[in-house]
């Protein structure tokens, strides 16, 4: 019981504060890149989400001959939750499937962002469809949670 209290904290406390202020919720993971990002795929497919891609912006920049810190983008999906957003408001597609990036700060810190559901749904004036928006916040969060901590 404790143990799952801690963890319930954690998640709401991360969420809470990850929050910023230009639509993008950031979470640290405790992990590098790679392996964070190899955590994330293998979540998605776990709860039935699509990877689609998995862009690896870093060694893509060095064939450009850009030295960019490890950055990575899982783009991923599902027609479950992807389509009733959609059906609210048709304009939040150019948005979906959802993202997530995967990289390294300055300082060698890993960082998990995407966009915030609340983020699209003001960006879209999406109204009338808070239970989707409120389980795409929660997949999301489980999901970045689950893939940045033990």
């Amino acid at each position: 019981m404790k143990k799952i209290f801690l963890v319930l904290l954690l998640f709401f406390s991360m969420t809470v504060s990850a929050q910023a202020v230009d639509g993008t919720v950031n979470v640290a993971s405790s992990f590098s890149v790679q392996a964070t990002a190899d955590r994330l795929e293998i979540i998605m497919q776990k709860k039935g989400l699509t990877v689609f891609n998995r862009i690896k912006h870093s060694e893509g920049a060095k064939l450009a001959g850009i030295d960019l810190r490890k950055t990575e983008l899982l783009i991923f999906g599902n027609p479950v939750v992807g389509a009733p957003l959609m059906k609210c408001q048709q304009t939040v597609a150019i948005d979906l499937p959802q993202k997530m990036l995967v990289w390294e700060d300055k300082d060698g810190k890993v960082w998990i962002t995407y966009n915030s559901p609340q983020y699209l749904r003001d960006r879209h004036t999406i109204s009338g469809c808070d239970k989707i928006i409120a389980k795409l916040e929660k997949i999301l969060a489980s999901i970045s949670l689950s893939a940045s901590t033990e």
